[in-house]
């Protein structure tokens, strides 16, 4: 098993009495860029039960496709948060050895709008982790759930959830194959950026549909994009088809400004980069705050990869809808 490395801030070096902040290493979150790596430190939370940890982080003020907006923090930067600390604690503190493919099969968060506030300074969270389902291959880790608990200022602004499973390079290889990492095709033309809150179109996932009006797009994946794409990989990442969802809900709601305050996201399967992935949209209901609630699918040759349901509010909430112990998700 791998030695837990505590990372600068919890518990690394100091100067003067204080201690210094840094990124955890980027091989513990699979990201190549130091600048996508949002964890700062992570240490077994000593008030709880074993198999928890609280994990550090810090969302910037500005980032080249997470943006804030009307002030609020971007909330992928929570989901991808959440995303990294189960790669972080796997490696970190189960021992998953560097090379072993990680498959997410679901993701979920439900926040206040507190929770993405912008501040003078970036945003600094603690997600109090707690692992469990854990299931081993012998004495290797094979997956996991976690369930976070997220605070600012100490108070409880989120939670959230996510389901992974593990493979070593051999076993993926069989599984795989040799899938291309990259398209082969010719980008279709996006919609317009302003439709689904975004002013660049190099950040548009959303092909203009065949039909006007229709809440039916065709998936643009853009292998060259330096976030998605932070490195090569042989698969749709998830966190472009969360964008997607979350882009094809403002377009079909005609609310490009809506703040995503709830997801829970289920990936069934590989979304393959060489084969037309399509996404539909449809509005189920609104709450009594105003809250729209918009079920999200991606299909390719006809079956589904990942389904999404997203909460949409263009208003503040005073409080969560859910507590962390009755967070519902769905696996993935």
């Amino acid at each position: 098993m791998l030695s837990s490395v505590k990372a600068p801030g919890t518990g690394g070096a100091s100067v003067g009495g204080r201690r210094l902040t840094s990124t955890v290493p980027r091989e513990y979150v699979h990201r190549a860029s130091v600048a996508e790596v949002f964890l700062t430190g992570w240490e077994a939370d000593a008030a709880a039960s074993l198999d928890s940890f609280v994990v550090h982080a810090q969302w910037p003020r500005s980032h080249a496709l997470f943006a804030p907006a009307a002030g609020h923090q971007d909330p992928l930067l929570l989901i991808e948060s959440i995303r990294q600390t189960g790669s972080l604690l796997a490696h970190a503190e189960y021992g998953v050895p560097f090379g072993h493919q990680f498959l997410m099969w679901d993701i979920s968060f439900d926040a206040t709008a507190a929770a993405l506030a912008v501040d003078p300074a970036p945003t600094d969270v603690e997600l109090h982790t707690v692992c469990h389902d854990i299931v081993r291959r012998g004495t290797s880790l094979a997956g996991m759930r976690y369930t976070v608990s997220v605070r600012r200022d100490g108070q409880p602004v989120a939670t959230g959830s996510a389901r992974f499973s593990c493979a070593n390079p051999t076993v993926h290889r069989r599984l795989r194959g040799e899938r291309p990492t990259t398209t082969g095709r010719t980008l279709p033309v996006p919609v317009d950026s302003a439709e689904v809150g975004h002013a660049s179109p190099r950040h548009v996932l959303l092909a203009v549909p065949a039909t006007v009006g229709e809440a039916r797009w065709e998936l643009r994946v853009d292998t060259s994009h330096p976030v998605y794409f932070d490195h090569p990989v042989d698969h749709v990442p998830g966190m472009l088809l969360i964008e997607a969802a979350r882009q094809a809900a403002r377009a079909v709601t005609r609310r490009p400004g809506a703040v995503l305050l709830g997801l829970e996201a289920e990936f069934t399967r590989y979304a393959e980069l060489d084969v037309p992935c399509w996404i539909q949209a449809r509005v189920e209901r609104a709450d009594s705050a105003g809250d729209l609630r918009v079920h999200v699918r991606g299909i390719q040759r006809d079956e589904q990869v990942f389904a999404a349901e997203m909460v949409l509010s263009t208003s503040e909430r005073p409080s969560m809808s859910h507590r962390p112990e009755n967070l519902a998700c769905a696996p993935f």
